[in-house]
């Protein structure tokens, strides 16, 4: 009897951790399947209806190449961790159908590619070849990162310049009874760029069964937009306190517009320097160097002609 107790509480206990294990296992292969449809979500979706150039074509095949420096860029990640990367992206719309593993093989393979050009250099004795060979690589590493946070921030500033006319579309569509679901699936069909695509992949979000707040919160983090987080933030507090959500657009909207004007009027502000600066040290000093180079010619020269100088 002890025996049959005993064998009994050993194939509990076998039983259990079997279960454990199963349950973790199922949990583990449940999140590598989100985050793989995430991925696909991110970098198919929003493209579905844009038509690629020439040059994003030739350069979606050339950066294929660099998914063998994959591994390599991701053991040297200076300035480039994978979550400021995958921050990057997220912002920038996935340009280039890049992920976090191809990004970091791009910039390896821009600065080994930077270094192979320092090389070639020394090769065929060009001047500064020895100078190259330190910077190119350096130039293709950063450049890279740059132009990736570049491309981030060109994407949110374009998202700020068209989202008074959309909440303003939005908010009379809203007031004439149409729904907000069936609103932002037909106004965004007149848009382009970026707010285009974050309300298509809203809308899609939506129809899969995410929760309204959740794919909001969705929106917040894709884009760090100041007057896009705030209309968002405003419109998931709307929800929760049942405020009309057309009086909220349309607030946001002349907000935007006013915040807008403020903002040309900075960028004005801080043009004026920068060209009194060139014409100051650039244009100024070419005009006088020019007349004081004629004035000395027509006093050594006279009246002769330019051809009779050089007889």
């Amino acid at each position: 009897m002890d025996a049959i107790l005993i064998i009994g509480t050993l194939l509990f206990w076998v039983f259990i951790v079997i279960g454990l294990k199963s349950w973790y296992d199922y949990r583990r292969q449940k999140q590598e399947l989100t985050e793989h449809l995430k991925g696909i979500r991110d970098l198919q979706l929003v493209g579905l209806k844009k038509r690629d150039s020439s040059k994003v074509k030739l350069l979606k095949s050339l950066f294929k190449y660099a998914d063998d420096f994959s591994a390599l860029g991701q053991r040297i990640n200076f300035f480039s961790e994978k979550h400021e990367v995958e921050d990057w992206l997220r912002k920038a719309g996935y340009p280039f159908d890049l992920t976090v593993e191809r990004f970091q093989g791009v910039k390896m393979f821009f600065a080994i590619v930077g270094f192979g050009m320092g090389l070639v250099g020394i090769l065929l004795g060009l001047p500064f070849s020895l100078f190259a060979v330190l910077f190119l690589p350096l130039i293709g590493y950063f450049g890279v990162i740059l132009a990736l946070k570049n491309k981030a921030k060109t994407r949110q500033d374009e998202l700020r310049y068209d989202l008074p006319d959309f909440l303003d579309t939005v908010s009379v569509s809203l007031k004439a009874g149409v729904g907000l679901d069936q609103t932002l699936r037909e106004v965004v069909k007149y848009f382009d760029g970026p707010l285009h695509e974050e309300f298509v992949r809203f809308n899609q979000e939506i129809e899969l069964g995410v929760p309204r707040e959740d794919a909001y919160r969705e929106l917040l983090k894709r884009n760090d937009n100041a007057e896009f987080q705030t209309l968002i933030k405003s419109l998931i507090q709307g929800m929760k306190l049942g405020v009309p959500i057309a009086t909220t657009f349309k607030i946001q909207a002349d907000d935007m517009r006013t915040l807008r004007k403020e903002l040309v009027k900075e960028k004005a502000a801080k043009a004026s320097p920068k060209i009194t600066l060139i014409t100051t040290f650039v244009v100024a000093p070419t005009a006088i160097v020019m007349i004081a180079g004629l004035m000395i010619m027509n006093m050594f020269f006279g009246d002769s002609s330019f051809t009779d100088i050089f007889k």
